[in-house]
């Protein structure tokens, strides 16, 4: 009878690991990369340029004196960790709370050295910032904690 059960166990993990490994199979095959966008501080695309055509979240704080309206919805301003700056590109409407100074989240893709941005996130209260950011900025030893 104990064989049976130990068989039966063996059996079980063997039928759970391949269906796990399916699972990622199906999901690494048929997930389109676009789907998966990473994290990277403005440090991190000056450091480490990304791919072509890659697109990724940029964060951090918007430069004060930057913000520049153009044609239209057309903006450009720049996002910096304190530590390197790349200019933004955006056309659409902004967040609200968006604003010269604040915490923000774009997603995009870099064209020629500048970020051209198909979403701008901003911070939704006067203490929030995106966590990575908050993570970004402590990286670079200047973050500064919310006053209460």
């Amino acid at each position: 009878m104990k064989g049976l059960k130990k068989q039966r166990r063996v059996q079980i993990i063997a039928l759970a690991t391949v269906a796990l490994m399916s699972a990622v199979l199906v999901i690494w095959v048929f997930v389109p990369s676009e789907a998966i966008n990473f994290f990277r501080s403005p440090t991190e695309v000056v450091e480490r340029p990304p791919g072509e055509g890659e697109t990724f979240r940029i964060g951090g704080l918007v430069v004060e004196g930057s913000v520049k309206r153009g044609e239209g919805t057309e903006v450009a301003f720049a996002v910096t960790d304190t530590n390197a700056t790349v200019p933004v590109r955006y056309t659409g409407v902004l967040p609200d709370l968006f604003g010269e100074g604040q915490g923000m989240v774009a997603l995009g893709r870099m064209e020629g050295g500048v970020f051209v941005a198909t979403e701008v996130l901003a911070k939704h209260d006067e203490t929030y910032m995106p966590k990575e950011v908050v993570d970004a900025l402590k990286e670079q030893g200047v973050y500064k904690e919310p006053e209460s």
